[in-house]
């Protein structure tokens, strides 16, 4: 399972993006712990103009992972990338894709 962190806030339609994009992309499961970061001064001032920022549990974060070759980059990087799905959504254009199913189970999010 992989477990990540992504910064974000309510309404965010790129975090959305980048959520569907981590579903297709990950070669596993995904373990999906969402921090909302309107509610701590800290956060807002570190990540308020910079999400969504996924953070993987060595601390590497990727910015502006809604863009698919970021994220194909930063996942294939730490061994988690689809190489298959990866193919199939270049050929295709691109495109953001449905969404999978996500359940939320003790706090944390998990796509798959």
């Amino acid at each position: 399972m992989i477990r990540l962190t992504l910064y974000t806030t309510l309404g965010c339609h790129l975090c959305e993006a980048l959520e569907a994009w981590l579903g297709r992309l990950a070669s596993d499961e995904v373990a999906l712990e969402r921090v909302e970061i309107s509610d701590d001064e800290a956060l807002m001032a570190r990540y308020g103009v910079r999400i969504p920022v996924l953070r993987d549990a060595e601390g590497g974060e990727l910015e502006r992972g809604f863009e698919p070759a970021r994220l194909a980059d930063w996942l294939a990087a730490r061994g988690w990338l689809d190489e298959a799905a990866w193919r199939a959504a270049q050929e295709g254009g691109g495109d953001r894709p449905a969404a999978r199913r996500a359940e939320t189970r003790g706090g944390r999010r998990y796509l798959g």
